[in-house]
């Protein structure tokens, strides 16, 4: 080990990595390079408040603007990408720097080394940014960042060819780790944009005045899974996948997927039905069973049915064909509540029906026409019984909140014309007898 430590020797270590700093480090194009970057960041600086404020200001007319194409799901990343302006102004300079030095056949290996770096810390933020999912963003970040070092380091082509080369052949079909790892980015770059268009094509849909609102979504569903569907075949086939490879087993897979999925695709098929005939569609007012509430939307599985109190009930799509189903809100939103009203026998029935008509037409939401009536059904054991019926447009508002004021103004009306409101009564009758309490006493 004493050759290590000789003079000559390490001088001589050390000169040569003095010649190589030289000849590749301390150079005028490396310097120029450093500059480079260094004016492009300056630039992006001074550039980045200014788009910052644009973009806090609405940046362009949405409206007038191709920038109305996009779906307004994504705006909920505007802070994301407000926050990234500096690192993308500065991405795009020196990536115009990059493409100038391959085209001039100039030296660039440092502002491509910043390249990579910049926009694998870009893109690694904005995934993060949009995935919730921790572990998933970890996954992500470290694949990207193993993608620039190798760039890098010029190591992409000796990695891709020893990932091809590990593999195993399942009769025709040679699988790769290499297809694989391309299959599954080519699949999640498909799928991220199978999404992205069914959204500007549910956002232009929504924008039709011409088309039902059930028709609007079936619409939606049908070119969400169709674009889905066509995803995931072309990524299968764009890394070489023989989708006939698969046939043996779809007979034996369709049968296993039929059982287990059973009510999936039978509350699948149930709601592309209602959409089809347009019995329910969003925004109606229904009851299933004890649920009593406005339909919120239509999903693959289930519809969802708002109620009065704000909760909000997940009924399978198979249960509003099979049960009894009352739409409210079918034909028109036009309903009839009824209100129930008993007054005294000793009470003039004819000015108690006058005013039970008097307070249904001062409640604001009950309708002109038709007019609200009053019927007299009935003689009660306690009360004279009379029923008002009265219309309303609105019943997604509520129904017994209408019933409640017209009861109010009822009650306040009766009260001002001395006509009484009976309650059930009953009258005890106690015949007079003398009783023996001391039976006993007869004896003596």
């Amino acid at each position: 080990m004493n050759k290590y430590f000789d003079y000559a020797t390490m001088e001589n270590f050390f000169l040569t990595i003095d010649v190589w700093i030289n000849e590749h480090v301390l150079i005028i194009s490396n310097l120029i390079q450093l500059c480079l970057i260094v004016f492009t960041l300056l630039i992006s600086w001074y550039l980045a408040p200014g788009i910052k404020e644009w973009r806090e200001k609405g940046g362009v007319d949405k409206s007038k603007s191709v920038f109305r194409f996009i779906p307004t799901s994504f705006y909920k990343y505007q802070s994301l990408i407000t926050s990234l302006v500096l690192p993308i102004t500065w991405l795009l300079t020196l990536s115009s720097l990059l493409l100038i030095g391959a085209a001039i056949e100039t030296s660039h290996h440092l502002i491509k080394i910043a390249v990579s770096l910049l926009a694998a810390w870009v893109v690694i933020n904005m995934t993060t940014g949009m995935l919730r999912n921790k572990a998933l963003s970890k996954f992500v970040a470290v694949v990207i960042w193993t993608v620039a070092v190798l760039n890098i380091l010029n190591l992409i082509d000796p990695v891709t060819n020893v990932l091809d080369s590990i593999g195993l052949t399942l009769g025709g079909l040679r699988l790769t780790a290499l297809t694989v790892i391309e299959g599954i980015f080519i699949l999640t770059v498909l799928l991220w944009l199978a999404i992205f268009v069914s959204q500007f094509v549910e956002q232009q849909i929504r924008k039709s005045t011409d088309i039902t609102p059930s028709v609007k979504v079936l619409i939606s569903k049908l070119v969400k899974i169709s674009l889905i569907i066509i995803a995931v075949v072309a990524s299968m086939s764009s890394v070489g996948i023989d989708l006939t490879a698969f046939a043996i087993f779809s007979g034996a897979v369709g049968v296993g997927i039929g059982l287990g999925l059973q009510k999936s695709i039978a509350n699948l098929f149930s709601g592309l039905l209602l959409l089809m005939d347009k019995s329910i569609k969003p925004g109606d007012l229904i009851t299933v069973g004890d649920t009593y509430g406005v339909v919120e939307s239509l999903n693959a599985r289930y519809a969802s049915v708002k109620r009065m109190d704000g909760t909000e009930h997940l009924i399978p799509n198979e249960n509003l064909i099979s049960q009894e189903v009352i739409n409210w809100t079918h034909t028109d939103k036009l309903i009839r509540p009824e209100v129930d009203v008993g007054v005294h026998y000793q009470a003039d029935v004819r000015i108690a029906m006058a005013l039970c008509i008097e307070a249904g037409k001062e409640v604001e939401r009950v309708l002109d026409s038709p007019e609200p009536e009053v019927l007299l059904i009935g003689f009660g054991d306690n009360a004279v019984d009379l029923k008002l019926r009265f219309w309303i447009k609105d019943p997604e508002k509520g129904v017994l909140n209408v019933k409640s004021e017209i009861l109010l103004k009822i009650w306040d009306k009766f009260h001002e014309h001395n006509i009484e409101i009976p309650y059930p009564q009953r009258d005890l009758h106690i015949r007079s007898s003398v009783i023996d309490i001391n039976p006993d006493s007869k004896k003596d």
